[in-house]
């Protein structure tokens, strides 16, 4: 199972550099990929790199990090590596964790791997706080949306893959700009895969992020609402017709109908100024109360139902 790496590169002149020189002699390809970067941080490769593993690929226009990523993972694939690990070029990552992200994959234990900032509180020194709150908000929203219950820091650019799933994966489809990595469970997600977190400690140092908080906040919210959708009506209906999705109906159907009911009784108490009756009063409220319930039971269902089985030995015998 030999490695590749892919590097989106976008204004990181000051890191690259270093970055190359830190990879060990467990990744056997490097695919340096220029996103249009205004500090031509893919020419500075060829001219100052001299690692024969390195490739420089340059995409014509900005296309955000998945698809730089993408890019480069696609090389990879077809120039016939097996397993494909993302490292971001502004030195955040520490290339020495390599061999233990993939170590999951290579040992038939996952599909997919990424890196978990939040495993313990001493990795956590130096993460700036607003991130830290942000990314604890935004892991409750990707565990809901992608069903991988059992990992933290969807967030976390420092992942790796099997190539076999490249091919299945409608890559063309996932997001190519910030949200990459979330998108990316959830496309992993429908396909059941098996996702693996490794610990990490987090690193930062000078390097400017050029994610916007306020945009992230604005968009972040409405993309995982839509997925979530999307893999409700995918894994609970169109894919399989199983015991959640009976939770899921019953449950939806009475809490609305007992909410709408309630509703109804008290604007009209509010109206006319009558009392409603005890029996007004349990009947919207008995609907909701099993509604409710039948609707966390959907969520332990959902929980259980976290892949455990990877599919990549499948896909390269098939």
């Amino acid at each position: 199972m030999e490695i590749a790496v892919s590097i989106p590169a976008y204004k990181v002149s000051k890191q690259i550099l270093p970055l190359l020189a830190k990879i060990g002699p467990e990744v056997k390809a490097i695919f340096v990929v220029d996103d249009a970067c205004p500090e031509g941080s893919g020419k500075l490769v060829e001219k100052e790199c001299h690692d024969p593993r390195v490739k420089v690929i340059f995409q014509e226009k900005n296309s955000g990090v998945g698809a730089a990523t993408l890019r480069g993972f696609h090389e990879a694939e077809k120039a016939g590596f097996a397993i494909l690990v993302k490292l971001d070029g502004d030195g955040q990552m520490d290339p020495s964790f390599i061999r233990f992200l993939t170590k999951p994959i290579r040992e038939g234990k996952a599909d997919y791997t990424k890196g978990n900032r939040f495993y313990s509180p001493r990795f956590l020194a130096g993460m700036p706080v607003l991130r830290l709150f942000g990314n604890a908000g935004i892991g409750f929203l990707a565990k809901l949306t992608t069903g991988y219950w059992n990992i933290s820091d969807p967030t976390n650019g420092y992942i790796a893959l099997h190539s076999s799933l490249l091919p299945i994966l409608e890559t063309e489809r996932i997001s190519k700009r910030y949200f990459f990595e979330n998108d990316l469970l959830f496309r992993l997600s429908l396909l059941r895969a098996v996702v693996v977190d490794v610990p990490m400690k987090a690193h930062y140092a000078d390097e400017k992020s050029n994610l916007s908080i306020s945009h992230t906040l604005v968009s972040f919210p409405g993309k995982f609402f839509v997925r979530f959708l999307k893999r409700v009506v995918y894994r609970y209906f169109l894919r399989d017709f199983h015991m959640g999705t009976i939770l899921l109906l019953a449950g939806t159907v009475l809490l609305c109908a007992g909410g709408g009911f309630g509703a109804y009784h008290w604007m009209e108490s509010t109206r006319t100024g009558v009392v409603a009756s005890s029996g007004t009063v349990m009947l919207a409220a008995l609907p909701v109360l099993l509604g409710f319930q039948m609707l966390t039971f959907t969520l332990l269902f959902d929980v259980l139902m976290t892949p455990k089985d990877p599919i990549f030995p499948n896909l390269e015998n098939s």
